[in-house]
């Protein structure tokens, strides 16, 4: 299903967020890994994102075996704090939680056990995986989970700056049925020249399906804020292939 055919002109960013709907990558919940340290970090940052146009917010924590142990049942419950403390806030945006999880041992063991993934919209999935080189056994985790119902989202493939030399791996992972997740300060060059020239890429391709802001600190309100941003992104609107208000 398309999307946003009407065109946009000039559009401050509030306009385009407010388009966008959804925020689907974030690390909003207090104190479970490199996001959010406490709990009045989160009201704020969660106030910001509303402020900057957005109505609904997916918090995606790190699941990640060898840096953050979190489990479904650890961030749902995470997830409940925050709504307690936003309604004594009143703080009125749609909160939801799924995860990003790296693609290691721990995950291709919880797809052995068929345990339940934290998803998003129809059994969606964030994943990533290393930012040094792409695990040998990647393929065979996406093909299982792809098995089991759900669908990977690669986050941010831009900032897997190893891949400008192997462009290709992208229209492999497009062939074995992935999304493309696009990191949105990536467009201001955020992660550096090259994740900016691999998005724009990624852009030319069409592979992008879905935009996040991979929110981590309040420093990164502001610069998503940045004109550079705003015209891409105002570009990516216009193509009518991103999904996030399906969200």
């Amino acid at each position: 299903m398309l999307f946003f055919r009407k065109k946009v002109s000039a559009s401050p960013p509030f306009e385009l967020f407010r388009q966008l709907k959804t925020d689907m990558h974030s690390h909003l919940l207090p104190g479970i890994d490199d996001g959010s340290p406490d709990m009045q970090t989160s009201l704020q940052l969660i106030r910001g994102l509303q402020d900057l146009g957005f109505s609904k917010l997916i918090t995606t924590p790190h699941i990640f075996s060898d840096m953050y142990r979190n489990t479904r049942e650890g961030i749902l419950e995470k997830l409940a704090a925050v709504k307690e403390a936003m309604a004594k806030e009143n703080l009125d945006i749609e909160l939801e939680a799924a995860a990003e999880y790296f693609l290691d041992e721990h995950v291709e063991d919880l797809l052995a056990r068929k345990e339940p993934l934290l998803t998003m919209g129809e059994k969606m999935v964030l994943v990533e995986f290393s930012m040094a080189f792409p695990p040998q056994s990647l393929k065979n985790i996406l093909f299982e989970m792809q098995m089991q119902g759900y669908q990977p989202i690669i986050a941010h493939p831009e900032r897997y700056i190893y891949l400008e030399r192997e462009r290709p791996f992208y229209d492999e992972l497009k062939d074995l049925g992935c999304l493309f997740q696009l990191n949105i300060l990536s467009l201001s060059g955020h992660y550096g020249k090259s994740s900016l020239e691999l998005a724009q890429y990624l852009i030319k391709k069409g592979y992008y399906d879905l935009a996040g802001t991979d929110l981590h600190q309040l420093r990164h309100l502001e610069s998503l804020k940045n004109q550079a941003i705003t015209t891409q992104l105002e570009k990516l609107l216009q193509a009518g292939r991103l999904r996030n208000p399906e969200l």
